[in-house]
């Protein structure tokens, strides 16, 4: 979608990003305050989340949270929040007739929520059902224990279930109090944003009752720990096996890093003929593999993950193994890099197809550190990656030595330390 940004720095401290869509029906709106749980002590750790249940409830405006979900989505319109471990958001999208009633309507939850004792006791069954409900995902409970044991902030549902019971409602006003601050808000909205109702918003938000603070809360200084032993979580009832394989880099990448690193990502699984999935489904070793690129105030993190049956998963490891070596070889011919390449462009063109497309592509970053990138300028970041910027940044990831393997099933610990030996020796070719 064509589009144009404006960075608002507001007079209460508040920073956003208006994003102008001439074309859009609808409008967007999300607002991110820096209070997860590294925030919160270990045994008060459900705080954050079962507030961010609590606050687009009651508020001062409608006493009642179901009666202020009525009012919210009489036209259609939608709202929801997320709980991560360093940020909550709020997100709403509704019709461009009513944009300004909805944007009001979430100014007022999100500044004046009442936090009522009965609402506090239905949330905490919620979120008591939500944890419940994410035990049976294991992707979700390995990937937990996995960020925990390299010494991120983390807690298995498991843990968390046993720490809900030292929250208290006095808990909840007063993580809400020392995080929801004008100067630890940023938000992102997009849609139909002519002059007019750029200045409305702006007195809007302007006008927001909440105090300012001090200053936006920083990320923690986590520093990655390499796996002394891989990890294993037995689960009896899982007859197949999940598993994670992470690598470390004691930095952040620059931009021209991470469009290589994304790029020789899409390479080696984005596709049913990429170099380890396509390989992989041709011999008929897995259905399906995901990998990633994450990035945390200290390190940059590259992830592999799937589910295989164990009379596969040393074929599989094998061929990760030999992929990536290939790599820091630069065994990469033109055509897979051209392949790639067309493969980035047109999915960074099926992303921004929507207003909240749009607005996402550029919340994560702006989110994480108030950087704008130039939407305009990805499709010539994705061209200019080369061979050796590739090689470069793929032998950088492996280079620390921070690593581990992470396997939840019935395979068994031996098993696991085999699976991890496979792939061991990358830590020494990329150096």
């Amino acid at each position: 979608m064509q589009h144009s940004v404006t960075e608002l720095t507001l007079s209460n401290g508040a920073k956003g990003l208006l994003i102008h869509i001439p074309t859009a029906t609808v409008m967007y709106s999300e607002f991110s305050f820096r209070a997860g749980e590294y925030l919160v002590d270990r045994d008060k750790w459900e705080t954050p989340h079962i507030m961010e249940h609590m606050v687009l409830g009651a508020n001062e405006l409608v006493p009642k949270a179901r009666q202020f979900q009525a009012e919210f989505e009489k036209n259609g319109a939608y709202s929801n929040a997320s709980t991560s471990s360093y940020d909550i958001s709020y997100e709403a999208e509704c019709a461009d007739f009513e944009w300004d009633r909805i944007l009001d309507l979430l100014k007022i939850a999100i500044t004046k929520p009442l936090f009522l004792p009965e609402e506090f006791d239905a949330e905490f069954g919620n979120v008591r059902e939500e944890l419940n409900s994410r035990s049976n995902n294991h992707f979700r409970n390995l990937s937990l224990g996995m960020r925990k044991q390299f010494g991120f902030y983390a807690l298995t549902d498991k843990e968390r279930l046993k720490l809900m019971n030292n929250v208290t409602i006095d808990d909840i006003r007063e993580h809400f109090t020392n995080t929801h601050t004008t100067r630890n808000l940023r938000f992102i909205i997009a849609g139909k944003l002519p002059m007019k109702r750029r200045k409305l918003i702006r007195s809007l938000l302007e006008n927001m009752e909440l105090p300012e603070g001090e200053v936006r809360a920083p990320l923690p200084n986590e520093e990655p720990q390499p796996f002394t032993a891989p990890l294993y979580i037995h689960n009896p009832t899982v007859k197949n096996m999940y598993f994670y394989l992470d690598t470390f880099m004691t930095r952040q990448m620059r931009d021209p890093e991470q469009d290589a690193l994304n790029l020789v990502n899409n390479m080696l699984t984005a596709t049913l003929y990429s170099r380890i999935l396509g390989t992989a489904r041709e011999k008929g070793l897995v259905y399906g593999m995901s990998s990633g690129v994450n990035q945390t105030k200290l390190a940059s993190n590259w992830w592999f993950g799937s589910q295989v049956m164990p009379k596969n998963a040393e074929a599989l490891f094998e061929i990760i193994s030999r992929e990536l070596q290939a790599v820091f070889e630069g065994k990469i011919s033109e055509e897979d890099t051209q392949a790639a390449k067309q493969y980035a462009l047109g999915r960074f063109q099926r992303s921004g197809q929507t207003v909240a497309g749009v607005a996402i592509g550029y919340a994560n970053r702006y989110f994480f550190d108030d950087q704008i990138d130039d939407y305009y300028k990805m499709p010539e970041r994705i061209r200019a990656v080369s061979r050796n910027r590739i090689v470069s940044i793929t032998q950088s990831m492996f280079h620390d030595n921070i690593w581990g393997v992470g396997v939840l099933g019935s395979v068994g610990k031996e098993y696991t330390k085999k699976l991890e030996d496979i792939v061991a020796p990358l830590w020494q070719l990329g150096k």
